[in-house]
């Protein structure tokens, strides 16, 4: 259900506000810019596939523009002429992030995860332990149903002020005797961390040959980088002790990536289809969402009604037809294009559904939950947007789109319901 989290505010906007100045999606560009990696000049980290999760615990949104300034519960913003609410001036990250990618070492591309937590005295775990973090803190993690037996030590990176550790998924052999003297020493001090049985699967998984007409969601479905299926972590942080833990209260850290990102390379299904529907020659397809059989189990394309939410047919509460809808409607279509360092700030609308389509160029996608769900905190979940490929920003869901090149990207973009 919609509720403001505890920390949260929502400002009535009464005067005229400089996006140039504290922009949130400059800061948040910038903690993005910032993160390194300890393979660098030894292994190739595929820039386009890294994928970011930035926790927050607080946000500071806006309210509505215009004469709707003042309407800061999200459950009466029934005036759909406004198209910019609810826009977010301010974030407050929490204390853990997670990148997860490809990178490849000689012949091997496959998956690795990086853990980061922050090492300031005034981070939780510091101020459970009376701030007597020592070089090294330990992580307890489930990826995905495969879990540490035992936690792991995550050392003090002097560079970052992070304790942080990646972890690989390498199958080539020896992987120490395959890097170079950055990546050696980095496993040497335990940054670098092979962890075949934690991290799955090789890029090879999903090489296009051998694909025709098969379910996307049965092929190595155990590949941590899988391009459709979420990727779910548990994990808590204790000190080097293990006495003392950040640990989410004893409930552990439950986080998702799970942005819904579709295109050449994440897809359903794919095939050859000759003299398609009574045509000639030969026909591509990628299936990329779908109601039709057997892909009606995942609802993808669905959204979920609560009773302050607008249906299709602009009605709520005790006058909606249903309680879930199956589709997408659609109310707008437009052709956008994002000029160089220009970027659509982060916001949410309540109740639409809405699809990014990038034709050209190549863009930083943020999408976030601005409510706590049930099964994963909130965070802001970064990707790269290349054409040909989209992301479905489903109700309520924050979003961004940033212009990742000095040349204009186009953006189909449409939706319904705000």
């Amino acid at each position: 259900m919609a509720q403001i989290e505890p920390g949260d505010v929502i400002q009535d906007i009464t005067s005229p506000i400089n996006y140039n100045e504290r922009n949130p999606v400059a800061k948040l560009l910038g903690i993005m810019q910032e993160s390194s990696f300890f393979a660098e000049n030894t292994a190739a980290y595929l820039s386009d596939s890294l994928q970011y999760l930035f926790p927050f615990s607080h946000l500071e949104l806006y309210g509505p523009a215009g004469d709707d300034h003042s309407i800061l519960n999200p459950e009466v913003q029934d005036n759909k002429t406004d198209f910019q609410k609810q826009n977010i001036r301010d974030f407050l990250l929490t204390d853990t992030y997670l990148v997860r990618g490809w990178v490849s070492v000689g012949q091997w591309t496959g998956p690795f995860i990086k853990f980061s937590y922050r090492g300031d005295p005034d981070s939780a775990l510091s101020r459970a332990s009376g701030n007597t973090l020592t070089s090294f803190i330990h992580l307890w993690a489930d990826i995905q149903g495969k879990s540490m037996n035992e936690p792991i030590p995550v050392h003090y990176n002097t560079e970052t002020n992070n304790y942080e550790i990646e972890l690989w998924g390498f199958t080539g052999g020896d992987l120490f005797s395959q890097l170079s003297q950055k990546g050696k020493d980095a496993m040497s001090r335990g940054l670098l961390v092979n962890r075949p049985d934690l991290i799955k699967g090789t890029i090879n998984d999903f090489a296009r040959e051998g694909l025709d007409d098969r379910d996307m969601y049965q092929v190595a479905p155990e590949n941590s980088m899988h391009p459709i299926l979420p990727l779910n972590i548990t994990l808590a942080w204790g000190d080097h002790t293990r006495t003392f833990w950040d640990s989410n209260n004893g409930n552990n850290y439950h986080y998702s990536f799970n942005m819904l990102l579709r295109g050449w390379n994440n897809f359903m299904q794919v095939g050859v289809s000759a003299n398609p529907h009574g045509g000639i020659g030969f026909l591509h397809y990628r299936n990329l969402l779908s109601n039709y059989k057997p892909y009606t189990r995942f609802k993808e394309l669905s959204r979920s009604l609560e009773p302050w939410m607008f249906d299709a047919n602009r009605k709520k509460g005790n006058d909606q037809i249903t309680k879930e809808e199956n589709f997408v409607a659609v109310e707008y279509v437009d052709l956008h294009i994002l000029k160089a360092e220009c970027a659509i700030g982060i916001h949410r609308h309540r109740d639409n559904q809405e699809i990014f389509f990038l034709l050209n160029g190549k863009t930083i996608m943020v999408t976030g939950d601005w409510y706590q769900f049930a099964d994963r905190e909130r965070a802001f979940e970064i990707r790269t947007l290349l054409p040909g490929s989209f992301t479905l920003l489903k109700a309520g869901q924050l979003h961004s789109l940033i212009n990742a090149l000095d040349i204009d990207a186009t953006l189909l973009m449409f939706g319904g319901y705000d």
